[in-house]
This record gives structure tokens, C-alpha cells and sequence, in this order.
């Protein structure tokens, strides 16, 4: 794993870090890509992996493109439209497509300024924790370009198609406050609080059944676009598994005897 994106477990949580705080944590270049792309293939894989918590070094969640490479065009940035194209195709979109598939529930806690793509990114995430310093920018109109990311796909479904198309046309920065207050985020915290507000969240989910944790998501991620009916066969599918997974007894006698469950993932 790259120093781009450290990858820390503790117990069933595990905390990844954008750690590039000194050019805002941008998200510009394949060595971020690929390191998005490895810690997901890594926590699907990994069935002691209950809960992820994604946060930033230093002051800023993430500033989304690196806006000098835009203005140099290099990077990602260079090249014909067609190779912009598949720069954005081979590169950047791949990070929706593997963390918003992420088998656990996963939090964002924002401890700065999530701009652009990376405003993007903490709309991957299941769950979103502001520290009162928390900025939110859907920001890309500000530079003449459109959300290359799915933007414009997740952010309707986290905060409703009104105020999403606000921010989208605005481009405006919104505080911690107004992001409680529209549902983007779960709640605000002082910072010194944050991290450990999350690792409390955290351990609260990953204390259940894993096998739960993870069918319960794709429920919750199939449902978003699956007609009713085929959401509840696979309910009954998924129901019929559970039902006959160890855990499950563990959790039954745990609740009988009041105590709590010992879950090992059968």
C-alpha cells in the first residue's frame, strides 16, 4: 500500500487516510487511483473487515483535482479529448466504481474541506461525519468543467435533486451546519472529536454479524435501482442464508442470555 493512502486496522475497523496533506489531498494521479483500487480489493477480501472509516490528513478532507495540472494540463489533464476521455475512463471513475461497491458500510469523516472530487467522494461513503470545520463544495461549474466523477449520480441520492442541482450549478461552498441541515451528513462534531466519534460509530456497526453487515448493504445498494419485487426475492434469499448462518444462532442466544454475541463470520 502506497504512503498516499494509508491503511490502518484496528480489531474490524478499518480507518484509510488520504495522506498527500500538503497539496490538500488531491485526487489526481494514478498513485491515488490504484491505491483506492487496492485497499477496496483488499477489505472485500478480507472478512475481519466489519466497517471503514475514510478520512484525510491535515486540514483538508480532499481538494479534489490537482487545479495546477489542470492549468498545465498534465497528468490526467493532458492530452486530446479522446485521451482525456480514457484518462477519466481508466483512472479517476474507477475509484466510484470500487468503493461505492465496498462489500462493508463505510463512513466518511470529513475533518476539512471536501471539494470537487473529493465532495464526491464522501458521497461514495455510507455514513458522513462533519467536524465543525467541514466544508462541502460540489465545485466543478467554478472551473468550467462538469462532475467527471458520478457526481451528478450521487449526489441527488444523498441530499434530493433540488439541492443537489443548487451546488451542482452554484458551485458554492456549504458549512457543516447547512450539510446537517440538508441531510448530508449525520451529524457535526468539534474536530478534536471527530475521529473518535466515527471509532465509536464504527465499533457500534462492526460488533454485528458480518455476514449481516454485508447482505444488509447490498440490499440497501440494490435497492436504489431494483423494482420492489425483485428487492424481496433476493430479501428471502439473502433471509434464507442468514437464517442458517452460526452467527445467527450466536445472536439468538446472546439475546435470550443478555449478553453480547460473539461473532466470527459463520
Amino acid at each position: 500500500m502506497t504512503d498516499a493512502l494509508l491503511y490502518e486496522q484496528d480489531e474490524g475497523v478499518v480507518t484509510l487516510t488520504i495522506n498527500r496533506p500538503e497539496e490538500r489531498n488531491a485526487l489526481s494521479d494514478d498513485v491515488i487511483f490504484d491505491a483506492f483500487i487496492d485497499a477496496a480489493k483488499r477489505i472485500n477480501t478480507d472478512n475481519s473487515v466489519r466497517c471503514v472509516i475514510l478520512t484525510g490528513a491535515g486540514k483538508a478532507f480532499s481538494a479534489g483535482g490537482n487545479v495546477k495540472h489542470m492549468r498545465d494540463k498534465e497528468g490526467m489533464f493532458a492530452g486530446s479529448p479522446a485521451e482525456l476521455r480514457e484518462s477519466y475512463r481508466q483512472g479517476i471513475q474507477k475509484i466510484p466504481l470500487a468503493f461505492y461497491n465496498l462489500e462493508v458500510p463505510t463512513i466518511a469523516a470529513v475533518n476539512g474541506a471536501a471539494v470537487g472530487a473529493g465532495f464526491d467522494l464522501t458521497c461514495m461513503c455510507d455514513i458522513r461525519i462533519a467536524a465543525e470545520s467541514a466544508r462541502f463544495a460540489e465545485s466543478f461549474v467554478k472551473l468550467g468543467i462538469i462532475p467527471g466523477d458520478g457526481g451528478a449520480w450521487f449526489l441527488p441520492r444523498v441530499i434530493g435533486r433540488s439541492r443537489a442541482a443548487e451546488m451542482t450549478f452554484t458551485g458554492e461552498m456549504i458549512d457543516s451546519a447547512t450539510a446537517l441541515d440538508w441531510g448530508l451528513v449525520s451529524r457535526v462534531v468539534p474536530n478534536e472529536k471527530l475521529m473518535d466519534t466515527a471509532r465509536d460509530l464504527a465499533r457500534r456497526i462492526a460488533v454485528n454479524p458480518p455476514h449481516s453487515l454485508r447482505m444488509a448493504k447490498k440490499l440497501l445498494r440494490e435497492g436504489e435501482h431494483m423494482r420492489l419485487d425483485s428487492l424481496l426475492e433476493m430479501s428471502a434469499a439473502y433471509q434464507a442464508l442468514s437464517h442458517h448462518a452460526k452467527d445467527h444462532g450466536e445472536a439468538i442466544d446472546a439475546f435470550f442470555e443478555k449478553r453480547d454475541g460473539n461473532f466470527k463470520g459463520e
